[in-house]
């Protein structure tokens, strides 16, 4: 397995990481504060070819490979969490979803404008009360003539009130649990359709996170992802390429953390000497350094296998799980490096601590991931090729 990065992604690497340094840095602890970034980002996002990164030349992409994909969350979330999970959502759960999922005419008229990024991606899984269990989602829907007529709720969705388009899941038939749940392209603009902003977040506050609310909105039958009971399917699938952003982003959040402990480190005095010569401070920068090499190496390990259309939801879970918990704790170890000034808005690194908790939830808890791991290696869980799962389409210039 080849860990060396090739120039046009060593080129991508450092694009990315001068656009935050000189795009977003600058003003994020406002964006923060207010609860949004500037909207002209995703002018900038799309000139950069991050909101088609992976996706074919043929349909409006750069045609670049996962591990592309892994280097731009990773260098956007060195700058916040807001901007890699918008890259997540609208590349990895919904556009390549489609890319994956759609028909040839569902690809031209929602995928290739994403793509180009003429239009915003979402995804609407959650609802109120079914997070991890899936199956316990209300929202239905049912066919009348040429028409879905879609139903329900959904929450904790991010780019809520900026997408154009959704991908939304719901029951077609509830007793077939999830065997019958079903996934559909939806419009901002139909009929019965609104969103709702949650405030109040404890961290990504930048980012824009919400509800989607569904009235009776009639969704043409063309707009159908996949076949009726297919949903559930579409939707691990889709969560395989979400988790996997995760993961890379918080690399990219580790990475951060360790650059400003270790300024503050050169920085800060206490007993007559720099406080990076205290023992048990060196001790909490070693954890973060070896949380953040071995998060990367799960990681690309992980874009590699995608590359070669292998199955990974066993190496994705894992590198999601153990990402985001390093992540979690070198932004804790950040803080505490900082001492009370780690506790104020004067440093990035509450931030981090803020930002860095949501990924231990969202995408499949640590706990979820921790049944998930302990299921493969006692054989409870199957971890086999599935082919029709596994298009070998990222990266190709077709």
């Amino acid at each position: 397995m080849n860990f060396q990065f090739s120039d046009e992604q060593n080129m991508l690497r450092q694009t990315v990481r001068q656009f935050v340094d000189a795009e977003i840095m600058p003003y994020i602890a406002e964006w923060d504060a207010t609860g949004g970034f500037d909207p002209a980002i995703w002018k900038k996002l799309a000139d950069l070819g991050l909101l088609g990164i992976c996706i074919p030349e043929a349909y409006g992409g750069s045609g670049m490979d996962y591990n592309a994909l892994a280097i731009a969350c990773e260098e956007l979330e060195r700058g916040d969490t807001a901007f890699r999970t918008a890259v997540s959502v609208h590349v990895g759960l919904n556009s390549m979803t489609l890319l994956q999922w759609g028909t040839e005419e569902q690809k031209q008229k929602y995928l290739v404008p994403q793509a180009k990024g003429e239009k915003i991606g979402a995804f609407g899984l959650t609802e109120p009360g079914a997070g991890s269990d899936v199956a316990s989602m209300q929202s239905h829907a049912t066919l009348e003539g040429d028409v879905y007529r879609l139903n329900g709720q959904k929450t904790w969705i991010s780019l809520c009130d900026i997408a154009d388009h959704f991908i939304v899941f719901a029951y077609t038939n509830p007793a077939l649990k999830h065997k019958g749940i079903s996934a559909f392209i939806v419009e901002r603009g139909m009929v019965g359709f609104s969103s709702k902003a949650i405030k109040g977040k404890y961290g990504i506050r930048a980012g824009n996170t919400g509800e989607l609310f569904f009235d009776d909105v009639l969704i043409p039958k063309e707009n159908l992802l996949g076949q009726e009971g297919e949903g559930f399917k579409i939707a691990m699938a889709a969560l395989d390429n979400g988790r996997f952003t995760v993961a890379a982003g918080a690399v990219g959040l580790i990475e951060a953390c360790i650059e400003a402990s270790v300024s503050y480190c050169h920085e800060r005095e206490t007993f007559g000497q720099k406080i990076g010569e205290h023992q048990l401070v060196k001790q909490m920068i070693a954890r973060m350094e070896a949380g953040y090499q071995m998060s990367r190496l799960l990681v690309y390990r992980v874009g590699e296998m995608k590359n070669s259309g292998v199955r990974n939801t066993r190496e994705t879970s894992l590198a999601k799980w153990q990402a985001c918990d390093f992540a979690n704790r070198a932004a804790d170890d950040a803080v505490q490096i900082h001492g009370a000034y780690g506790y104020s808005d004067e440093y990035p690194v509450a931030r981090y601590l803020r930002n860095s908790k949501a990924p231990v939830i969202y995408e499949g808890t640590r706990e979820i991931h921790t049944l998930m791991q302990a299921d493969y290696v006692l054989g409870y869980r199957e971890d086999r090729p599935l082919s029709h799962m596994l298009p070998k389409w990222a990266g190709t210039k077709e």
